[in-house]
């Protein structure tokens, strides 16, 4: 399909801002002075000896003496990075570097990106072992299913820091919390309604098991060889505890009735012809990006009594994950948590949820007048709170810190 004069422009700034110098969206800078000969005594050698001496003999004094506790590594192996699939760790950088700005300025985070040339899922997890102490969280980004299941797995049993697969959790985590306010709007409860999901990769699969836990009984999946059922052979283990629905269901029958479709996969994989047949009062999140499973003004126009939502930030309910990598992270270093739980997780669906039920500020009116300028209010057209509110770092990390604290996963 050839690219449309906004996409050419779009690119081309992009192509600029990357390349402006310095190259690449990332830094090191000094958060100690090393102005003097004092300083410098003071930073190496010989005054370093004293923290190193003290970490030897008490491993957790790390948190006091280095950079540790705020430093999170954001590793990829680049075989599913973002919709352009498997381009390799190099080409996967510059993602992996605006996921460590992003970490820097919506929660103070410092990460630094790693991109591991890794020849399976047993190298891949030896290599992420072998860096973890210097860190205080590791983001799992890109790593496509299913090894991303096993790789996170392994990891979290391995270590005593977070593990997070933000493709997954992160994901599931806002879609859960958008999803609860949309079901208020529409007058549905979770453990009454039946839902679609389109895409049962890490992201399709991470959301439905959410939705279990919150108490959504009736939960089905589809993948690009169909409905996800007992009969296919081809499924991983991480697949077959959902593969629920009748064995003579096609992606037809599973659209029909559902009362939330949440499209996770590509492009065109919501077929316009389906809508008309879902339960009345329906919610539509087609996150595809940049291009969602199914038209936004297609779907309003066939179904206007929906609730829709995208991942694009140029349109209403914006399901982004930026919402809460930063803050989950943010919440679980300040309590030092030896994990990202799933009480965590909730804590983080509740935050956001309730967020989005409070009065805007106006600084943060302000910053979307373009693209909001009837103003935001909770109601159709804002389920989820907006990523530039600044109070998502007090909400949501404050929530998770608590959480870890009530589990008994946190160091303090």
């Amino acid at each position: 399909m050839a690219e449309t004069e906004a996409q050419i422009e779009l690119r081309r700034r992009a192509l600029d801002y990357h390349a402006r110098s310095p190259a690449g969206k990332l830094s090191v800078i000094p958060s100690k002075p090393c102005d003097s000969q004092d300083d410098l005594s003071l930073a190496y050698t010989p005054g370093v000896a004293a923290p190193v001496r003290e970490i030897a003999a008490d491993l957790d004094k790390a948190y006091d003496y280095t950079g540790k506790g705020n430093l999170v590594a954001v590793v990829s192996n680049g075989t599913a990075v973002l919709g352009l699939g498997n381009v390799g760790p190099l080409a996967g950088k510059p993602v992996m570097e605006g996921k460590a700005l992003l970490f820097k300025h919506f929660a103070d985070i410092d990460a630094f990106d790693i991109e591991v040339q890794a020849r399976d899922a047993e190298h891949l997890i030896d290599v992420v072992a072998a860096i973890a102490p210097g860190f205080g969280g590791i983001n799992l980004e890109d790593i496509a299913a299913p090894i991303c299941f096993q790789v996170e797995e392994t990891l979290q049993t391995m270590l005593d820091i977070p593990v997070f697969h933000d493709d997954q959790h992160g994901t599931a985590v806002i879609v859960a919390a958008a999803l609860q306010n949309a079901l208020e709007l529409q007058g549905k409860t979770l453990g009454r309604i039946k839902v679609a999901i389109v895409g049962a990769g890490a992201a399709g699969l991470a959301i439905a098991r959410m939705l279990r836990a919150l108490g959504v009984a009736d939960v089905f999946l589809s993948d690009l060889h169909g409905v996800l059922h007992s009969g296919r052979n081809d499924l991983s283990a991480w697949h077959k505890p959902f593969a629920v629905a009748p064995q003579d269901w096609d992606l037809a029958d599973m659209l029909r009735g559902a009362d939330v479709v949440i499209g996770v996969s590509v492009r065109g994989a919501i077929p316009e012809a389906a809508l008309p047949t879902l339960a009345p009062k329906p919610v539509i999140f087609a996150l595809a990006n940049p291009d969602p499973e199914v038209d936004p003004g297609v779907a309003r126009r066939l179904r206007p009594d929906a609730i829709i939502a995208t991942g694009r930030s140029d349109m209403p309910n914006q399901v982004n994950n930026v919402l809460g990598f930063p803050f989950l992270f943010r919440g679980a270093l300040d309590c030092r948590s030896r994990q990202i739980n799933q009480p965590m997780l909730l804590a983080a669906v509740d935050a956001l949820a309730k967020l989005a039920r409070e009065s805007v500020p106006d600084a943060v009116q302000a910053a979307y007048e373009r693209t909001a300028p009837q103003g935001l209010a909770f109601g159709a057209e804002y389920i989820i709170p907006k990523p530039l509110d600044p109070r998502l770092r007090q909400w949501v990390s404050g929530a998770v810190t608590v959480a870890a604290r009530k589990s008994g996963v946190a160091r303090r």
